[in-house]
């Protein structure tokens, strides 16, 4: 199966030139749709964590480019020690949503045997439980690597900075579970960092074979009536105010081609932008959106 790919550079697009201030590098998560078969996306695509049972099928990518010199920073949640190998980070200028689906298996060799993607492994010891990491490709086309085990390391050179790139992981062997921290770049004057991305948002048109369904509590929090966001109706009733099912604050005043209303204004901008879809039924928003009358 492919994914299409016309949506790619509208996302990265409305991403990049998304911005909280003037030192914020606009939302980072992980790719909701280009992710390996043995991948689980959660909390709100920033958590990745591959099935146990296999040591590859584990590539996940960043959900917009990354600028030269902004540190990517993860913590390994979980690792195992049933098999050889761990975390393979790097770099690719292929836009994610422009690959054909199932992804390979591997990012070495698969990916870095094909131009345009560059990827080293990392040590077993870097990649334990608890460890906290950052790579980053340097003005010279340099990828290094630190954390609070290491030290900075060279891991490759060479890499093309001539197009956009996307960070490009593979959560590989003991490596079984990741969580994006966000990302940074160090100036002379500032550090410029990535903004939260929308919290307790579904994952839409997310498929492969793991299921990537999340927990209803992560969407309605510790509300006592916990239902499947995908299955769930949203009730009508004239004069009945709705929260916004992303933030859960604001009233929803935003009617989707769906007839599901179900945002706010302010997190309505950021689902157009970043998911494209309904956060209730999935069902992708062509048209322009309605704004409801209460």
């Amino acid at each position: 199966m492919v994914k299409e790919s016309g949506n790619e550079n509208s996302v990265a697009g409305s991403e990049m030139s998304h911005r909280c201030g003037r030192s914020c590098l606009g939302p980072l998560t992980f790719h909701c749709q280009s992710v390996g078969d043995m991948v689980r996306l959660s909390q709100g695509c920033l958590l990745a964590e591959r099935r146990e049972d296999t040591f590859r099928n584990g590539l996940v990518f960043s959900s917009r480019p990354v600028k030269v010199q902004e540190r990517i920073r993860l913590r390994v949640e979980k690792d195992l020690f049933n098999w050889h190998g761990a975390l393979r980070v790097g770099f690719t200028n292929v836009p994610p949503s422009a690959r054909s689906l199932p992804l390979p298996q591997m990012a070495i060799p698969n990916l870095t045997d094909l131009p345009g993607h560059w990827a080293a492994p990392l040590h077993e010891s870097y990649c334990q439980s608890g460890s906290e990491l950052e790579f980053w490709v340097s003005c010279g086309g340099t990828i290094y690597v630190t954390s609070n085990n290491i030290r900075q390391h060279k891991l490759l050179t060479g890499v093309d900075l001539r197009q956009p790139l996307w960070a490009m992981i593979d959560i590989y062997g003991q490596t079984c579970s990741i969580f994006l921290l966000g990302s940074e770049k160090r100036g002379l004057f500032c550090t410029r960092r990535s903004c939260p991305a929308p919290e307790r948002l579904t994952l839409p048109n997310v498929d492969n074979h793991f299921s990537l369904i999340p927990d209803a509590s992560s969407l309605y929090g510790n509300s006592e009536e916990r239902i499947s966001c995908l299955d769930t109706e949203v009730p009508g009733g004239e004069g009945r105010v709705m929260d916004c099912v992303v933030c859960m604050v604001k009233e929803a005043r935003i009617t989707l081609p769906c007839d599901h209303r179900c945002l706010c204004n302010h997190c309505a901008s950021r689902v157009f932008q970043q998911f494209g879809t309904c956060p209730l039924c999935r069902q992708e928003i062509r048209a322009p959106c309605v704004t409801g009358t209460l």
